[in-house]
Formats: C-alpha cells, sequence, structure tokens
C-alpha cells in the first residue's frame, strides 16, 4: 500500500474486522456461474477482463487468474471517468510492465467500446484467417459494467457487420448478481464472432478486509454485507488519510461559480450530468441544489480536515476526526438531528456523492512496487 493506506490496526478497531477479516457474500448463483465460466474459459480465444477503473487490483478476481493469465486477454478498466486521469496512467504503465493488455474504457460510451473492439480485433486476427467461429468471453466480478458493455458491443455490432439475428440486450442494474446465467450474442460472421457475458463471480471469502470495504465501496458487494456506516468511515479514513479533502480547497468555489455559468450556457448537458441514472429528470433549479450541495459537503470535509489537529497516524484521533465529519456532514445533507438512523442516512447520501462521482475522479487501489507481486 502506498502512503495514503489506512492502517489494519484502524480498520479492526473501527469494526471491520469482526469476524477475522473475511467478507464473504456468495449467492448460491455464483458456485454453479463459477463452474459454468470455467468450462466456458477453456473454449474462449479470448477474454475481455471488466475491472473497476478506481481498483484496477482489487476489482479482480483471484480465482480465475490462473486461468486467465494463459489466454490472451484484454484487462478493460471501466468506469474511467470516476477515475483520477493522472493516477490512470501510472496504471497503465504498471500492467504494460506486467505485459499485460489494458484500455481505460466507459462502457457507454461509443467510441470508447469502439477502440476496446479494434483492440480485440487486433489480437484475434492471427486467429480470424483461419478459425470458423471465435469465442470472445466478458468477465469480471458484480457490478463492474459487463453487461453494460456487452450492450454496447452489440449496438456497434449492429452497425458495422450484418448481424442477421434480433439482438437480445443483457440486463443491466445497480445491484451485484443482476446477470445470473451466461448468454451468448453473436457480433459477426465470415469469421463468426461470438461474445460470451457472464454473472459477476467473486471468490467465496474475501481475505483482506480492505480489498473487501473497497468492492463494496464500488458496488460489487452489497451494502448491506458490511453496513453503509462503515463504508463511509472507511472511505472518510482514506480520503483524510490521502489529504484529498485539502486539494478541494481552491475547487469548491471556482466549480460553483462555473457551473452556475455553464448552466446559463448549456443547462442540458450540465444537468444531465448531474443527474442520476434512473431518477426524476432534474431542472436547473435542481442541479443549482445539487451542486451546491457538493460543493458544502466538499468544504466541510476541507475544513474539517485543515482544523484537525491530531495525528492521521493516530487510530484514536482519526476515529475522533471521522466523527466530527460526520456531526458536520448531518448539517450540510440536513439530516434531522433526532433521526434514530441519522448516521446511516448520512452515510447513504454521502456514499452516493462518491459512487457517482459527484465528488471527483478517485482511485482508491495504490500502484504496486515494481517488486510486488499482484496479478
Amino acid at each position: 500500500m502506498g502512503s495514503g493506506a489506512v492502517k489494519k490496526g484502524w480498520l479492526g478497531q473501527m469494526g471491520f474486522n469482526k469476524s477475522g477479516g473475511n467478507i464473504n457474500w456468495y449467492p448460491g448463483h455464483m458456485a454453479a456461474a463459477t463452474r459454468a465460466i470455467r468450462q466456458r474459459l477453456k473454449l474462449s480465444d479470448l477474454v475481455i477482463e471488466v475491472r473497476d477503473a478506481r481498483i484496477p487490483l482489487s476489482s479482480a478476481n483471484e480465482d480465475l487468474q490462473p486461468m486467465l493469465s494463459g489466454k490472451r486477454r484484454v484487462i478493460a478498466l471501466n468506469k474511467q471517468d470516476l477515475a483520477n486521469r493522472n493516477l490512470m496512467h501510472s496504471w497503465i504503465s504498471y500492467f504494460n510492465s506486467r505485459k499485460q493488455e489494458c484500455l481505460p474504457i466507459n462502457a457507454h460510451s461509443r467510441s470508447s467500446v469502439h477502440k476496446l473492439l479494434d483492440l480485440v480485433e487486433f489480437k484475434l486476427k492471427e486467429l480470424m484467417t483461419r478459425e470458423p467461429t471465435l469465442l470472445v468471453m466478458v468477465v469480471g466480478v458484480p457490478n463492474v459494467g459487463k453487461s453494460a458493455l456487452i450492450n454496447s458491443i452489440h449496438q456497434i455490432a449492429l452497425s458495422r457487420f450484418p448481424v442477421q439475428e434480433k439482438m437480445k440486450k443483457a440486463r443491466v442494474g445497480p445491484l451485484p448478481g443482476v446477470t445470473q446465467d451466461i448468454a451468448g450474442f453473436k457480433i459477426a460472421h465470415r469469421p463468426s464472432v461470438y461474445v460470451l457475458d457472464s454473472p459477476g463471480v467473486l471468490v467465496p471469502s474475501i481475505p483482506d478486509i480492505e480489498t473487501g470495504l473497497k468492492l463494496t465501496l464500488a458496488g460489487s458487494v452489497k451494502d448491506s454485507v458490511v453496513g453503509e456506516e462503515r463504508i463511509a468511515q472507511y472511505l472518510l479514513a482514506v480520503l483524510n488519510t490521502r489529504g484529498t479533502p485539502l486539494q478541494w480547497k481552491h475547487l469548491v468555489d471556482r466549480e460553483t461559480k462555473d457551473l452556475h455559468h455553464e448552466l446559463e450556457k448549456k443547462p442540458e448537458s450540465i444537468i444531465k450530468d448531474l443527474q442520476n441514472k434512473g431518477k426524476k429528470p432534474m431542472n436547473k433549479s435542481n442541479a443549482y441544489r445539487v451542486q451546491d450541495m457538493v460543493s458544502e459537503v466538499q468544504r466541510t470535509l476541507c475544513n474539517t480536515l485543515s482544523e484537525f489537529r491530531g495525528s492521521l497516524e493516530d487510530e484514536s484521533d482519526l476515529e475522533i476526526l471521522i466523527d466530527h465529519q460526520f456531526e458536520a456532514l448531518q448539517k450540510v445533507l440536513k439530516i434531522p438531528h433526532k433521526a434514530s438512523e441519522a448516521r446511516i442516512m448520512i452515510s447513504k447520501k454521502f456514499l452516493t456523492l462518491f459512487r457517482t462521482g459527484k465528488l471527483g475522479p478517485v482511485i482508491l487501489d495504490d500502484v504496486p512496487d515494481a517488486s510486488d507481486s499482484v496479478s
């Protein structure tokens, strides 16, 4: 871990480690799905391993790595729009140094998926001249965007290749474990190329508590397994130890002012960026309100960390800071003081801001040292 890592001892003291450090979330369908994936991997000519760009290592399924390392593979770091762009360059260099093909993508962006398809075709070029049928398999842990990617690939394929059969969409949802069987989609012929979607599968038990918390933060493990308050505490610990809120100091006022100016010029595009998926349409007034709230949250965390006189290396001091930040966030987020579940309500709102990228791009994993041995 890098200099901004959260101490393991703190994780235990805060109650993250009550079950010996393991996070267990393994619905019944996952065991059967894992077996089916292993069988199809043997037949696949290329694998697109989708990972979350915010956790490029933590979102790898370690149980599948031995099989994947022996296949033609492209690691697609999805949700690149939510990841820190500068750090992403370091991750690309890291994977390149390990001779692993890596491409940051946004599964909802047509141009981004086009680049991925170009890379896939390049890696299959030799096989395409002699094989009548090729299989490309998409794998990854839950909620990294596999089905969204499949749908985008299929949309592009309809315009690029003479696909005959009626298109079938993969189901997409915000909860981990939506795709529960394996479906195949023909994206080209001469030669025929099939893309196989698969359900997201995790290892049966996640022995490293911090990896489990990162997966939960990214949405790959259900919040109920860990608890929203613990997840929010961990996120605050990461942000504080890295000094991230201090970096917002020069951004907060400027962003609020710039956004208000942009809303006057291009309200539709800005409102679309601020709006959460699946929510009711947002008008200009609501867009102002959301951005003002985001700026207030950033300002609050920046001020509480700036005024903090303890040591971030001291677990007790860090816990006191986080408790103070919860109290401050309660006011900013307008959570009633007498609400019996105030901290849970604060946590849910704060996590939503993080997961939708409104707090800014971030990468939770630290780039390993050159001497580290990690898949």
